[in-house]
């Protein structure tokens, strides 16, 4: 058999290279192009099998690459690879011709199972010959799951106990807790644990893909469901059939597809994308999300009856803030890891380096923690990883946290106004901030009276760069923020009152805390107790502006 031809455009040399070698070592015959004239050029005087098509290149893009081949009358297979950000280009690209794609990242299973469907029955020759695939974790599901191992705190062997009881039971299994905190750790013991153990577990990220990609990852579609749709493809529940399906991010599933799922749970069985006849299946469910749930019911966001079909059982994991005891031993166990292939003679950190781990609130838990020491074992100083940590820790020196009128320690959040009038006149002029130094020496910082307007203090020395320098504040974060977003045109129903209310509460409360943190937005997240991503969407939503992006220094 003639050794299958795939080409890999990417114009990052490291990918590449690793596709290159992942898939020269199963047997394929791999080509490079770095960019898309090079890989049109190669394909008009070349005959290959597949193509890896990256989405997202200089000059000439996936999907114009896409474009031309096809109009040119190629007919090869083509695999998108696409990254969170380029989630609609990879639905645009499978509306142009492409037969499938991936997410970045992506492991080797994947890309083996994305491959094997463009190629249909054709294989590799190793892969011919080659023994079943076992179900195996990698080095980092297996590292993911020591760490609920040599977990000491109380509220994790309260989760590991609860974990042991319903393991061998078919009920779904609801996983809450902040980004980080270890959901897919447990979700893969739950799985290991139960008799479904010798099965597929399969992962889907439901945050990772727009509504159209993810029905078509969870229920497959038929050949012809729509353009692009060039063959049959099994979805998600069927390869997890018999097995375990893990679905993270739940509280980002679209409402039209959270009806699916719905569907699934109390029939267990569901229709293909464009399929007239329907599929059963038998998965063990298990979801996870950093949201709160019970809030997104109330907003409209998440169906109340999916809810309370999927709370058979949750299991709350604690942030690694609430159990500080975890630390020193996460640490150990991550410094064994990754010491051995960067650092000699290295048993244990320095006492400073420890004090500040345990002190610190990780606000990306676990995951923080693990980057943390990996970075310190590649660095070999820690006096970079403290800096770090305190930077992430406090405010900077320099830029003082601003106080409110309303009263509370560190952690408090102010109360949102009592009426959504209220809240956007704050808005649009918060107060200002007066300084004065008082005869100890300590400058006081006084509140003006709520309405006050807010009077810029020029800098003496204007930028050399500009004929006119931009208006400056002499703290950058009183510089005023703009309105929220107005509401939509036309009358406004009473659940839309409602979430325009809940927004400008938040903005509110979200302001407040980025000026007591000076802007540390990670400092922010987790005082406000929600992920940072989730706070990067808020501060878009709401329109809020970081003053350092558009104030000089």
């Amino acid at each position: 058999m003639d050794r299958i031809a795939v080409l890999v455009v990417d114009d990052e040399e490291s990918v590449r290279t690793f596709l290159s070698e992942l898939l020269g070592s199963s047997g394929y015959q791999v080509r490079c192009a770095s960019s898309g004239s090079q890989a049109l050029e190669m394909l008009s005087g070349g005959s290959f099998d597949a193509v890896l098509l990256d989405v997202v290149m200089p000059e000439m893009s996936g999907l114009e690459v896409l474009r031309r081949y096809r109009s040119s009358g190629g007919t090869a297979p083509v695999i998108v690879l696409s990254a969170l950000s380029g989630a609609d280009d990879a639905v645009r690209a499978l509306k142009m011709g492409a037969s499938d794609y991936l997410a970045k990242p992506f492991g080797n299973d994947e890309l083996q199972d994305v491959l094997a469907r463009a190629l249909g029955t054709r294989v590799p020759e190793r892969q011919a010959t080659a023994p079943a695939p076992r179900v195996v974790l990698t080095s980092a599901e297996a590292a993911a799951e020591a760490r609920v191992l040599i977990s000491t705190s109380p509220a994790m062997r309260r989760a590991r106990a609860l974990v042991e009881r319903i393991a061998d039971t078919d009920v779904p299994v609801l996983l809450l807790g902040e980004s980080g905190t270890g959901k897919e750790v447990i979700a893969r013991e739950i799985h290991a644990r139960s008799q479904r153990h010798g099965r597929p577990f399969i992962k889907v990220n439901c945050a990772a893909l727009p509504g159209e990609l993810l029905e078509s990852e969870l229920f497959g579609h038929e050949r012809g469901a729509f353009t692009g749709a060039t063959a049959e493809k099994p979805g998600k529940f069927e390869l997890a059939d018999q097995g375990t399906i893990f679905l993270d991010e739940i509280g980002e599933m679209a409402i039209r597809l959270q009806a699916k799922l719905l569907q699934v749970l109390q029939d267990e069985e569901f229709f293909r994308v464009g399929g007239k006849k329907s599929v059963r299946v038998d998965s063990r469910v298990v979801v996870a999300t950093n949201r709160d749930l019970e809030k997104e019911i109330a907003l409209g966001n998440f169906r109340e009856d999916l809810y309370y079909r999927l709370n058979v059982v949750a299991i709350r994991l604690p942030p690694l803030r609430e159990r500080r005891e975890d630390v020193v031993p996460l640490t150990d166990h991550f410094l064994k890891k990754y010491g051995k292939g960067f650092m000699t003679n290295v048993s244990e950190l320095p006492s400073e380096v420890l004090h500040a781990f345990s002190d610190y609130e990780w606000p990306g838990n676990v995951r923080e923690l693990e980057n943390m020491v990996r970075r310190l074992c590649v660095l070999k100083d820690p006096t970079l990883v403290l800096d770090e940590i305190h930077a992430g820790g406090r405010a900077p020196a320099s830029a003082p946290s601003l106080p409110t009128s309303y009263g509370g320690g560190d952690d408090f959040i102010p109360p949102p106004s009592r009426h959504v009038e209220e809240s956007a006149r704050v808005f649009a002029a918060p107060p200002a901030v007066s300084s004065a130094v008082s005869g100890s020496g300590v400058q006081v910082l006084e509140m003006p009276a709520r309405g006050a307007s807010l009077t810029p203090v020029p800098v003496a020395e204007a930028s050399p760069f500009n004929a006119v320098a931009p208006q400056r504040y002499a703290n950058p974060f009183d510089a005023p923020q703009p309105p929220p977003p107005p509401p939509p045109a036309g009358e406004l129903s009473l659940k839309d009152i409602g979430k325009r209310a809940a927004m400008l509460a938040e903005r509110e409360a979200i302001l407040a805390m980025l000026q007591r943190t000076a802007w540390n937005k990670r400092r922010a997240a987790g005082k406000l107790r929600i992920s940072y991503k989730a706070l990067l969407y808020k501060i878009k939503e709401c329109g809020i502006i970081d003053p350092r992006a558009s104030a000089e220094f």
